[in-house]
């Protein structure tokens, strides 16, 4: 397959009824792990760049995925945006899929990623986590969800609007002036404003919605699960991301001393779209190793 190819537009429906978005790049090579690529929390499929068709062409399948309350996929009727059901939706995705797959999880992707693996680790090959480990830095996070919950109710009046905004959280990234991909992450109401393309509820059990407590027990359950990776295991992080600093990275070798680590420089949170050419050839030289 050649970048030029366009995916096939796909859905899944899980088990608890919630259907799945995504696309899917045939690749080419039987002996070759199928790739599932899970965004960061509010992004959606488009946020990988070139990453799946390059992978593609290294003789992957490749499903990109919108996570629940993302993209396309269907909004939780239930309001369900636990852990659980995230990791529930990713085990129907491969059981789809039909055979043990690469896990390429960013952020909220990974951590999915780990949940289910730790329900079902002969289902996957290897896992690639993206800017995200069992503790992330608390600053980071609290930046994080204070730039997706600023505009998620009142949204914008123009994609220019938005793209400021992003601009203003990404210093270090160029604003674009072709906002075509921009887009794909915003979905256009009927009174003609811009709103981010993610369930609003998702944020409830982020912020408000959920105690200290169970925040601190989310975190001891991400490491209890990580000390228990025994699968290759690639961490690839922003040199410039204030999620997962040195410090993170250390205390998440310490966790899974047989990981692999890839610093990107000139890169935050947001590595396949800040170093997408960087990006894509580590997770093809992991993936290639194993």
């Amino acid at each position: 397959m050649t970048p030029s190819e366009q995916p096939r537009r796909i859905d899944i429906t899980t088990a608890s009824g919630v259907r799945i978005a995504a696309d899917e790049w045939s690749g080419g090579s039987s002996d070759r792990s199928p790739v599932v690529l899970a965004h960061g929390g509010g992004q959606t499929r488009h946020s990988w760049g070139g990453t799946a068709a390059v992978l593609a062409e290294h003789g992957h399948r490749v499903i990109s995925i919108d996570l629940r309350g993302h993209g396309d996929s269907d909004w939780a009727p239930d309001g369900d945006y636990h852990m659980s059901a995230y990791a529930d939706d990713a085990l129907g995705v491969v059981h789809w899929i039909g055979s043990s797959v690469a896990w390429v999880g960013a952020s909220l992707g990974g951590m999915t990623g780990l949940h289910a693996i730790d329900a079902a680790p002969k289902l996957f090959t290897s896992l690639v986590l993206v800017d995200i480990t069992p503790r992330p830095a608390a600053a980071g996070v609290s930046r994080i969800l204070e730039f997706m919950g600023r505009d998620a109710v009142d949204g914008f009046a123009t994609l220019d609007d938005a793209a400021d905004a992003i601009a203003a959280y990404q210093p270090h990234r160029l604003r674009p002036s072709d906002l075509t991909g921009l887009s794909k992450n915003l979905r256009l109401g009927d009174d003609g404003r811009w709103r981010w393309h993610w369930d609003p509820a998702f944020l409830n059990i982020r912020t408000g919605g959920t105690s200290e407590h169970a925040r601190d027990r989310h975190h001891d359950d991400l490491e209890e699960i990580a000390r228990r990776l025994t699968l290759p295991t690639l961490l690839v992080r922003g040199k410039l991301s204030d999620l997962v600093t040195e410090a993170e990275v250390a205390e998440f070798l310490e966790m899974v001393p047989h990981a692999r680590y890839v610093d990107v420089a000139n890169a935050a949170h947001m590595i396949a779209g800040d170093r997408n050419d960087v990006f894509t050839d580590a997770v093809v030289r992991f993936l290639s190793a194993d």
